[in-house]
Formats: structure tokens, C-alpha cells, sequence
């Protein structure tokens, strides 16, 4: 568990990332917080359709989310290859699953990524599914179906961000360094030791954490692995290394739970309100697009690049900052474009009004 430095002001992260290990398979939050995301999508999804705010039959619900769950998965891990590590296209092991790629659970999802990858998947859901006469039937349309996905999407956002903070990755910028005093807000996060991030110590500083790592080095252990074992013993509530370590770890902005409170619930009350009363296709996941870029653009700047993406960005802004802008403009295209094509309108959970089982157009 998290435990308060009482002499250093602030707190330190003791979070275990795996939850619980059953002959050799670790079940991590990582993945249980993805788990817990769609499970609650569904439910909230199953709601919308039970009260008639969408054409989309509610036996359909299932088939959606699965096919968003897995655009979301694939995006998410290809984007932040593609946006943050391509080494991870060439990165070959000799552990299962074998591939850089694959290694989900070692953390690495973009979610800008898994955004693209959901647009594709609300796409092949939008194309329906082919009748007996192999026709395609239960056409909707695709920005009915973004709406919908944006509507229930804050709650999986919050849900990988706390995830993130468990896993210590995506740190915050420093607050205080190594020793300091910090304020109660601060955070202290062992994982850093393993990230490009380290903080600068002092001579003694530097001694006593190599007299740490070497407590817990096993023979035939790499540096690496020692770190890790040391951050295990901490995770485990060891009371020498509680009392040890966190005076050689810098203090952060948590800025993990800044973006959990931003893309999850400051990003679901701006949806709440803009879809209390009904709709055209084509507002509600724009304004999602639009609220997520604004507020990622500002908690991006308590946060620290990855490890591999210190240098210098275009104009000052990071890659996530760059990709958000880019959310920006396309929201408020399709917006624009939504409100001038207009049609007939949906949702509006404020309402009860039940509809038929058309097809959207």
C-alpha cells in the first residue's frame, strides 16, 4: 500500500502491479483495469439501448464492444509503436510472447492509438452483418456509432490511467529532488530507478542506494534485476527499504492521477452535459475529440516524455501534445460537418423517449 514519508513530506507509491499470481500467471492491474473499462461500457451501453436512446438493438451491444475492445487493444499497443518505440516492431525474446509487439504486459499503450483504433472498429461495426440472403443488414451510422463509444469511453480512460500510476510509468515532472523536503501531494516512485529518468544524487546518496540494490542482487542478476528485486521487497513493506529508499527518490507531480481525474471524470461530465438532450450523429464523439485535446495538452505539461523521446519537439510540444492538437482540428471538422448535415436526433439520457428498431443512415 501507499505509506505518507513522514519525514520527507509527500508519499511514496508501494503499489504492487500484479494483484494476485495463480501457478505462475500474474493477473495485473494493467490488465484488469482494460477488463473493467469495456465490462463497464457494456453495462452502460446495454442501458442506452434499454431506453430506446439508440436504434442499435441491445443483443447487438456485445458484438459492439468486442469489436471496439479489440481496435481499442491493437491501436493502442501499434499506436504507441508507431508514435513512441519502434523498436518494439524488431524486438525479438526468447520468453513467451516472444515479440516486443506483444509484450502488453510490460505497459505501452497509446491512447491516442487506441482512439484511431476505435474509429476503425466502430467503421466495420457500422457495415453490419450479412443476412441469410447475404445482404448486409443492421447498418447504423458510423458517427452514431463514435458518439456512442465517446459517451461510455472517460470510464476506461480513468480506469488505464490508474493502472498507469500502479505500474509507476508516465512520470510526472520532479518536485522536489531526492532528499528534499516535498509538498503532502508529491509522490515517490521507485520505478523511476528503471526509467531514463533518474534523478541526480549526491556522493552519499549514490552510495546508498548501491548499498540497497546489493542487499537484494542475487547471484547471476544484471543490474536491472536487482533494481527490481529492491522495488519488490519495498512492494512487499519491508521495513528497512520503506525507511531507506524513499529518501533517494525524487518527488513528482502525480501527474498519472491528474490525467485519471481529466480524461475520466472532468471528460465525462463535459459529455454528460452536452448529451443531455438529443443529438445529430456526429457531436457527441467530436466533442470528446475536442475536451481530450485541450485537456491533454495541459497535463502533458506535468509529465515526462518516455524514456526514448527526451529530445527537443517541433514548436516545444511533445509528441502526445502534437497528436492532440491534431484531435483538435479533426473534432472540430466532423463537428461542423455533423451540425451542418443535421438529420434526425438520439440520446439525450435525460430523457425517456423509446425508439424503434430503425437502421441510421
Amino acid at each position: 500500500m501507499v505509506q505518507l514519508a513522514s519525514d520527507l513530506g509527500g508519499w511514496t507509491n508501494t503499489l504492487d502491479p500484479v494483484i494476485v499470481s495463480v501457478l505462475g500467471l500474474k493477473i495485473r492491474w494493467y490488465g484488469a483495469a482494460y477488463l473493467a473499462g469495456f465490462a463497464l461500457g457494456y453495462v452502460l451501453l446495454r442501458w442506452l439501448a434499454k431506453r430506446g436512446l439508440t436504434p442499435i438493438r441491445k443483443e447487438r451491444i456485445a458484438d459492439m464492444v468486442l469489436t471496439l475492445a479489440f481496435g481499442a487493444v491493437i491501436g493502442g499497443r501499434v499506436g504507441y509503436a508507431l508514435f513512441y518505440d519502434l523498436r518494439l516492431f524488431v524486438v525479438f525474446t526468447s520468453d513467451v510472447p516472444f515479440w516486443g509487439l506483444l509484450r502488453i504486459h510490460d505497459g505501452g499503450m497509446s491512447s491516442h492509438g487506441g482512439i484511431l483504433g476505435v474509429i476503425v472498429g466502430a467503421w466495420l461495426f457500422s457495415r453490419g452483418v450479412k443476412g441469410e440472403d447475404g445482404q448486409r443488414v443492421e447498418r447504423c451510422s458510423m458517427l452514431h456509432v463514435l458518439d456512442l463509444v465517446a459517451f461510455v469511453a472517460p470510464v476506461g480512460l480513468m480506469f488505464g490511467r490508474l493502472a498507469n500510476f500502479v505500474n509507476g510509468e508516465l512520470l510526472g515532472r520532479v518536485v522536489a529532488r531526492p532528499g528534499e523536503r516535498a509538498p503532502w501531494w508529491a509522490v515517490r516512485s521507485p520505478q523511476e530507478l528503471l526509467s531514463g529518468h533518474r534523478p541526480e544524487l549526491t556522493f552519499e546518496q549514490h552510495l546508498e542506494l548501491s548499498r540497497l540494490i546489493e542487499m537484494y542482487r542475487m547471484p547471476g542478476m544484471n543490474d536491472r534485476e536487482a533494481i527490481e528485486a529492491l522495488i519488490a521487497a519495498l512492494q512487499r513493506g519491508s521495513v528497512e527499504v520503506v525507511e531507506r529508499l524513499p529518501p533517494l527518490l525524487a518527488a513528482r507531480h502525480p501527474s498519472q492521477l491528474y490525467q485519471a481525474a481529466a480524461e475520466g471524470v472532468v471528460l465525462g461530465l463535459v459529455l454528460l452535459v452536452v448529451w443531455a438532450r438529443p443529438r445529430v450523429p456526429g457531436v457527441i464523439g467530436p466533442m470528446f475529440l475536442i475536451a481530450y485535446g485541450v485537456m491533454r495538452l495541459w497535463t502533458e505539461t506535468l509529465r515526462l516524455p518516455d524514456d526514448h523521446l527526451k529530445v527537443p519537439r517541433p514548436g516545444g510540444l511533445t509528441v502526445g501534445q502534437w497528436l492532440s492538437v491534431a484531435m483538435i482540428l479533426g473534432g472540430a471538422a466532423v463537428l461542423c460537418y455533423a451540425v451542418r448535415r443535421g438529420g434526425e436526433k438520439f440520446g439525450g439520457w435525460l430523457g425517456s423517449r423509446r425508439m424503434a428498431d430503425v437502421s441510421l443512415t
